[in-house]
């Protein structure tokens, strides 16, 4: 049985699987003459090229999207105290009298 190819491409979509030594780990990430997006060091795909801006306009935005989330997940709302209680609060059954 033959061995298998550790580097290639499948569908269009590339994969490593050889050992990354800390050289070509730093190389991958910083290719000032590449576009945005560059073949990982390591598994299968792509990642972000840390010498392109376009990168950092990419990283800025997923992070400002993220403080965003986590603000309001820990009731950053900026409502009163009654408010968030009445909309955290289950079902409420309303009984009316004839």
């Amino acid at each position: 049985m033959g061995d298998k190819p550790s580097s290639g491409e499948i569908l269009g979509i590339p994969y490593n699987f050889d050992r990354p030594s800390l050289g070509r780990l730093l190389s991958s990430y910083w290719q000032p003459e590449e576009g945005m997006l560059v073949e990982k060091p390591f598994g299968i795909g792509y990642t972000l090229n840390l010498a392109n801006w376009r990168s950092w306009v990419v990283l800025a935005v997923a992070g400002g999207l993220y403080w965003q989330q986590k603000g309001s997940e820990t009731g950053g709302s900026g409502g009163s105290s009654s408010e968030s209680e009445s909309e955290d609060s289950g079902p409420v059954e309303v009984i009316v009298d004839d």
